[in-house]
């Protein structure tokens, strides 16, 4: 029988929280003199990409007190990513909050001087809630969620589909232009070709991955005949990127990687990243949430509320798994690089759900 997989224990920052609390307090007090940073400190959940700040203001009339700053994240810490545009966060930010009924938290400050933190940040304020946990998954006994009524959850459920659909319905295209993705062809072309640039600068150096280079081949055999209406996506739609105000959306986090792109795009992130939670507590022996945003309810629940039926949703799944997966072999190789793992013989082991992604290439994943 296979077991519980123990909480992983990766290096997240190489950053000092003292020095940040040290540094973000001179900085502040430029902005709104006398004031102090308090109670600085690294959330749990902070992830490998941008790095979060959690602290308050100590001031006579602080504009809030609880507040949240996002860094770009240290070169020095192996970075998941190559590059970390934080003005370009920070205006899609102001962006989806002018147009849109989302809850974007309320974005304060934008640092665009790496020298007062050592690299480009904003401040925004601080939204109280919970969110769903990664580690372990949502989908695993123990949590808030999973300790959900299915009524909870199914509320739940329809009010994110709703966060995506209203931001593709809201946003008018030609005020995100400049989330346009470089290069030539359909704003589906370009998307995918960043995904193959990206994946060359993960390998660079490094084993290749077979399976995920046999995943680009299958999506150029499954290329959509439409490629349908270019919207703006949030990118990294999951309901691990909300904060909940107990089953309703409270503020939408982590825009970094959006862009313009086909509406299915972020339907299939959102249907594979809840799936890459259900499979990995399944293959542990639990019954996880398999009622839970499921494809076809998701499918369905968005053609209500836009109008717009999706398509070649076997495409978008599997280019949502070809996606993460990069994501994850980066992952792998950073903890590699920091000792924490080695490289095995097939690199292909290092992609945590490199059995679902390899059915989704040869058909037999749905």
């Amino acid at each position: 029988m296979a077991t519980e997989p123990r909480r992983p224990r990766l290096r997240t920052t190489t950053r000092d929280p003292e020095e940040l609390a040290r540094r973000l307090t001179a900085w502040l007090a430029v902005r709104l003199p006398g004031a102090k940073a308090t109670g600085v400190r690294v959330p749990e959940s902070n992830g490998m990409s941008s790095e979060t700040l959690l602290f308050d203001i100590e001031h006579p009339e602080p504009p809030l007190r609880a507040c949240a700053l996002r860094v770009a994240a240290d070169p020095a810490a192996y970075t998941i990513f190559p590059v970390y545009d934080l003005p370009r966060q920070h205006r899609t930010m102001r962006l989806v909050a002018e147009h849109t009924d989302l809850p974007v938290p309320r974005v304060l400050w934008l640092e665009e001087d790496p020298g007062p933190l050592g690299a480009p940040f904003f401040v925004m304020e601080r939204v109280e809630g919970r969110v769903p946990p990664d580690v372990m998954p949502y989908t695993y006994e123990g949590n808030w969620l999973h300790a959900a009524s299915d009524a909870e959850r199914a509320h739940l459920e329809e009010a994110s589909i709703r966060l995506v659909a209203h931001l593709h319905d809201q946003v008018p295209l030609a005020e995100a232009e400049f989330l346009a993705l470089p290069g030539e062809g359909s704003p589906l072309r370009r998307h995918v070709d960043a995904q193959r640039a990206y994946y060359g600068w993960v390998v660079e150096g490094l084993p290749r991955s077979p399976l995920i280079e046999s995943a680009f081949d299958r999506l150029a055999q499954w290329w959509p005949d439409d490629e349908g209406e270019t919207v703006l996506n949030w990118g990294d739609a999951r309901i691990g990127n909300v904060i909940y105000d107990g089953f309703e959306p409270a503020a939408v986090l982590d825009w970094e990687m959006a862009a313009l792109a086909p509406r299915e795009v972020d339907l299939g992130w959102l249907i594979y990243l809840h799936r890459f939670f259900q499979d990995l507590t399944v293959g542990f022996g639990q019954q996880g949430l398999p009622g839970f945003l499921r494809r076809d309810h998701i499918e369905e629940r968005y053609a209500r509320l836009t109008g717009h039926t999706p398509r070649f949703m076997d495409f978008y799944s599997l280019y949502a798994a070809l996606r993460h997966a990069i994501v994850m072999l980066r992952v792998a190789y950073r903890q590699v690089h920091f000792g924490e793992a080695a490289v095995p013989e097939d690199p292909d082991r290092l992609i945590l759900h490199h059995g679902s992604l390899t059915a989704m290439v040869q058909g037999s994943y749905w």
